[in-house]
């Protein structure tokens, strides 16, 4: 298992090494184009439907297949309606992965389903030969020994369903989870049998069906490669979170009094997002954006960067990837 951020070239050394021992992908793939964005966080965020807005305008010039927030997108509350209003404005198909941060404020997940109008809490679907699986990290674990905070877990019953799921499909496969699968810190409490399970996945249908994790939550940038799998995280759309110790008023008077919580972020100038191109021959292309802080730098603030294990940087690394 290796757990280090790999190189632009030992990611096509050991990508061609798995395209040749499980032989590619199905005949049925052609190529996909998915536009991302996740951690957009309209809650905290003063100026979240600009920041949508800009994902939404581009995505309409570019027509990928289709779009995909990756979570803690907004509460189901009634004022945010103009939000969803702003993400309906897309002209293709368009899917959701619920965030722990959705369900503040005393929310269901079933009532974020019904006011995104999400497909459901985690479903799969079929687009252009690939499969995509989406992933409900927010399940609650019912162990006494299980870690405060939010709920991060995947349940029997959806784990059930998922190995289900990946053993109908002959299509090479992308799975979409909030929490990372592959971050200790504060990711998935049982990412490790999650992981396992793709790998049977992969096992038990001899060739490399699973390819590509994609995640958010972390708000950070990161790749990882395990056991064949590729595992990307995608930063937010607005910032890091840092805390009280590294407060700092970085807008207005005006905006910290409607928005008191930014003061305890990073924020990022201008929006974040990538588009995710794989092709029929199993290369991942990831493009992303890149921006800057607004105010001091959490380098500047003297913020420890092990506590975060990544660095906290305001882009999303363009990435070149085999299959």
């Amino acid at each position: 298992m290796d757990r280090k951020e790999f190189l632009k070239t030992s990611g096509l050394a050991s990508g061609t090494l798995l395209f040749s021992k499980y032989q590619g992908l199905s005949s049925a793939a052609t190529k996909i184009r998915i536009g991302m964005i996740t951690d957009l966080h309209h809650d905290i965020m003063h100026d979240g439907i600009e920041r949508l807005s800009a994902f939404i305008k581009e995505m309409n010039e570019l027509k990928p297949d289709f779009i995909i927030q990756g979570g803690d997108f907004c509460m189901p509350k009634k004022n945010n309606r103009a939000l969803i209003d702003v993400w309906n404005q897309f002209s293709g198909p368009k899917y959701h992965v619920i965030g722990n941060h959705d369900t503040d404020g005393g929310f269901t997940r079933d009532q974020v389903v019904e006011f995104w109008n999400a497909k459901a809490k985690y479903y799969s679907f079929d687009s252009n030969g690939f499969h995509i699986v989406v992933l409900d990290g927010n399940e609650h674990n019912e162990s006494p020994d299980r870690p405060n905070g939010y709920a991060r877990y995947i349940s029997p019953v959806q784990l059930d369903w998922l190995r289900k799921d990946l053993a109908e499909t002959s299509f090479p496969t992308i799975v979409f989870c909030h929490q990372g699968l592959d971050n200790d810190a504060g990711g998935l409490e049982n990412g490790s049998l999650l992981r396992y399970a793709l790998e049977k996945a992969n096992e038990k249908s001899g060739k490399k069906k699973v390819i590509l994790v994609i995640s958010g939550h972390h708000h950070q940038d990161y790749y990882n490669h395990i056991n064949g799998i590729h595992y990307v995280q995608i930063n937010s759309a607005s910032y890091q979170w840092l805390g009280d110790d590294f407060k700092e008023m970085r807008y207005s008077a005006e905006i910290d009094k409607t928005h008191p919580n930014i003061k305890y972020t990073v924020p990022y100038k201008d929006p974040i997002w990538a588009m995710i191109e794989i092709d029929a021959k199993g290369i991942i292309r990831i493009k992303g954006k890149k921006t800057v802080f607004v105010g001091s730098s959490p380098e500047q603030l003297g913020v420890n960067m092990d506590n975060y294990v990544y660095p906290i940087v305001p882009y999303i690394s363009d990435r070149k990837l085999i299959s």
